[in-house]
């Protein structure tokens, strides 16, 4: 944490400095009142005459430490969020930083709901468990320290009262921390699964309400919320008993130093202010007790938190990047050499010794049942996803040469399940040229039957789309995410059932108009239906992971069983009606 900490350790610095200030004033005051007892009201030394000037005098004199006590203590406090709150916001970007760094597989091993946790939940845990012992640590010894110090200035008696008194106060202390801190780690990790719950019934309401599950889900996000609060509660009732006993212990020593005060008054060794100011010692001490044991409850849930956010900050990228930019003229050759995949974490091979290559400027269409690998075979183009044997080559270089920026500059892939932004559509279209022109986006999304009902649209391109793009219907989010990857200057297409949600005419429209607009790109189309892709140069047909034919539709229609299968299950079955 120190590489956090060392960044703003002069806010700490001086956060330190003023609470060692604001302290000395609350320890210099029961001093001055017992003088104001002894001297200015009782006139001991005085034949019992009390003394009004003293009293006035030493009055403004604990006035004027109290108010800059307070000043102080406002200067404290703000130094401590200077640095507590900068030092989160360092810590939830290199967070981010990290996630979005992440394969796959890592993200899916943490978990959406965890992620969420680590970079909100637990990143305000740190900030506490700093604040707190930048400001609380300095506190709440130097009350404790200061009390019993002074105790002993007063009365070497009532010091010794509070020393004998002490390691019971600790031992209690102690016991409690180690009843609770398991708890802490136990709680983190049913954070993380109400919030995975919360990111999956939101995502999918529509789901959940029109199979009518919304008792289940009530009933399942109840019994994580119920587990939180038993938790909790737990913790809460260890803390909620301390308590007590810590009070009732620092009471039985204020008993105890009053009947050693009476006696010791009756002989002259103390005076009744020295009574008042060793119980108001007393009474600090206590509030450091309380304040120590509530220092290291943050301190214990704060650690728990910062082992978790240490997981994410630690790991590192499982696809080690190149050197490669990926600077050479374009060109869009695709090889597959050898290549075999199985998903991180199974052994099972879904795809299985693929050799293919494909030629710059080449339309390939990619089809086969469902299991059959489609999906797999092109993630591994853009290094979704590294291959377990074998290698893919881009213009003659394996992919993991490249840096993932240079490879992924080459790349423009539309996914099936369109992703859309809660920002204009103009902004959500930009993501694939940044720097694009107003006549650029509106020339892309004509090439992506998208111009026209974009227009139509209240604000036009700056419209703007609701949470994953709720307000547009599967078709018009197809296109817009096909737009968004015609504005982007890539050498290579990657259409994953990207044209699922259009009507065949307008899926023919798009193709006219892509063929015409970017004939040089090489295109990669993984569709389910013939008529998406029967005018491919060629296609590949996948059956259970291996190319079981490769070629034109005409001759697919001639050689390949399976092709014949799924044309007549469509288009045939269409004539037969």
């Amino acid at each position: 944490m120190w590489k956090y900490v060392k960044k703003y350790f002069h806010y700490a610095i001086l956060a330190a400095l003023f609470m060692i200030f604001e302290v000395s004033m609350d320890l210099i005051q029961p001093e001055y009142m017992s003088r104001i007892v002894d001297k200015g009201v009782l006139g001991l030394h005085h034949n019992g005459i009390g003394d009004i000037h003293l009293i006035l005098t030493l009055g403004l004199v604990m006035i004027g430490l109290v108010i800059l006590g307070g000043l102080c203590g406002s200067l404290n406090n703000m130094f401590v969020h200077m640095t507590g709150q900068n030092i989160g916001n360092e810590m939830r970007k290199d967070c981010f930083r990290r996630i979005m760094a992440m394969s796959f597989p890592q993200i899916d091993r943490f978990g959406t709901g965890s992620l969420v946790t680590r970079v909100t939940n637990d990143i305000t845990q740190v900030q506490n468990l700093v604040s707190q012992f930048v400001r609380g640590m300095i506190r709440t010894f130097m009350l404790m320290a200061g009390s019993i110090f002074f105790m002993f200035r007063l009365n070497h008696q009532f010091g010794l009262i509070v020393l004998c008194a002490f390691p019971f106060i600790l031992g209690c202390m102690i016991f409690c921390l180690w009843k609770a801190e398991p708890l802490f780690t136990q709680l983190q990790a049913q954070l993380d699964q109400i919030n995975g719950i919360l990111q999956e019934d939101i995502s999918g309401i529509r789901i959940i309400k029109a199979c009518v599950r919304e008792l289940y889900e009530k009933m399942r996000f109840k019994k994580s919320n119920d587990n939180l609060t038993k938790t909790q509660l737990h913790i809460l009732i260890i803390f909620v008993f301390m308590n007590p006993v810590m009070n009732a212990l620092m009471y039985i020593v204020v008993v105890i130093i009053l009947l050693s005060g009476s006696v010791q008054v009756k002989t002259g060794m103390a005076t009744p202010g020295t009574i008042m100011a060793a119980i108001t010692y007393t009474t600090q001490l206590l509030r450091g007790i309380l304040m120590l044991v509530m220092l290291f409850q943050n301190i214990s849930r704060g650690t728990a938190s910062w082992k978790r956010i240490k997981e994410v900050l630690h790991s590192q990228p499982e696809l080690k990047a190149g050197d490669f930019k990926g600077d050479t003229l374009p060109q869009g050759q695709i090889e597959f050499r050898n290549v075999s995949f199985a998903f991180p974490g199974t052994d099972q091979l879904v795809l299985k010794s693929i050799n293919l290559t494909v030629a710059p400027g080449e339309t390939i269409a990619i089809m086969g049942a469902t299991g059959s690998g489609k999906t797999a075979l092109i993630s591994l183009i853009p290094r979704f996803y590294d291959v377990t044997e074998g290698s893919i080559l881009i213009d003659g270089v394996d992919v993991r040469n490249y840096c993932q920026r240079g490879l992924r500059d080459k790349i423009a892939v539309i996914l099936q399940k369109s992703e859309l932004f809660s920002t204009s559509i103009k902004n959500n279209l930009i993501w694939g040229k940044p720097d694009a022109t107003l006549e650029e986006i509106r020339s892309a999304a004509d090439i992506a039957q998208a111009d026209e009902f974009i227009r139509t649209t209240t604000n036009g391109y700056d419209t703007l789309v609701a949470e994953r793009g709720m307000n547009f219907s599967g078709g018009q989010k197809q296109r817009l995410s096909i737009a968004r990857a015609m504005l982007k200057p890539a050498e290579i297409l990657i259409f994953d059932d990207s044209t699922s949600a259009l009507d065949l005419k307008t899926e023919s429209s798009l193709y006219t108009a892509l063929n015409k607009a970017r004939p040089d790109s090489t295109k990669i189309i993984v569709a389910q239906r013939i008529a998406s892709v029967r005018n491919a140069d060629r296609i590949i047909v996948l059956d259970r992971g291996t190319i079981a034919a490769c070629g034109t539709h005409n001759e697919l229609m001639h050689s390949c069983k399976t092709y014949q299968d799924i044309y007549h299950s469509q288009i045939g079955g269409e004539d037969h009606e």
